[in-house]
């Protein structure tokens, strides 16, 4: 077992691959050690033998995750789809079915609405995030299948990897890089990686 400065255990966090594929087949995201200043907020993901700095929920890791609690959903997830800012950054490459983010994109937050944890058309009453953001977070964003299928009203929604804020300040309960690493990681996504988060 090998454990680094910081005391990550870089043995459970490897890259598996399949083969000689260009895909990872499963990936790991863990909290920082106990103890550590940011504690709970922040963690590592590694590829390719490097550890990746990501942000995580501003209450950690959690197995129960529950509508606005904060936390990154403990478990094993697959990424779905890719959506960009055309504006922003050319297309990213991956593995993945990758879609243009539009202005009138959202993605439905309210456990009351029928269309709760889906992509959704704005205007709307219902609560939702909206995709097309001023602070540059979603420019890029890989949707996990958390809470998909089936759909549980208030077991989460809208759990995503996308950008990092400059300070990797928490996020309400995605995965966030900084922009280079998630496009390097992006090459590495297909429907059939596991993303496990632990």
């Amino acid at each position: 077992m090998i454990v680094n400065g910081n005391g990550v255990k870089k043995k459970t966090l490897r890259t598996e691959t399949h083969g000689k594929s260009r895909f990872a087949s499963r990936l790991r995201v863990a909290m920082r050690p106990a103890g550590h200043l940011h504690g709970r907020q922040r963690g590592y993901l590694i590829l390719d033998g490097r550890l990746i700095p990501v942000a995580l929920g501003r209450t950690g890791i959690r197995a129960d995750k529950r509508e606005g609690d904060g936390a990154t959903p403990r478990g094993t997830w697959h990424a779905r789809e890719v959506r960009y800012r055309a504006d922003r950054g050319p297309r990213p490459i991956t593995g993945l079915p990758v879609l243009r983010t539009r202005r009138g994109d959202g993605w439905c937050d309210d456990p009351r609405d029928g269309r709760y944890n889906r992509p959704v058309s704005l205007p709307m009453r219902a609560s939702h995030e909206e995709m097309w953001r001023d602070d540059g977070l979603y420019d890029l964003v890989v949707v996990l299948d958390h809470n998909s299928r089936p759909r549980r009203s208030r077991r989460g929604s809208a759990v995503f990897l996308h950008i990092a804020r400059g300070t990797f300040e928490p996020t309400a309960g995605c995965v966030a890089f900084r922009p280079t690493d998630l496009r390097r990681l992006l090459a590495r996504l297909s429907p059939k990686t596991a993303i496990e988060i632990k």
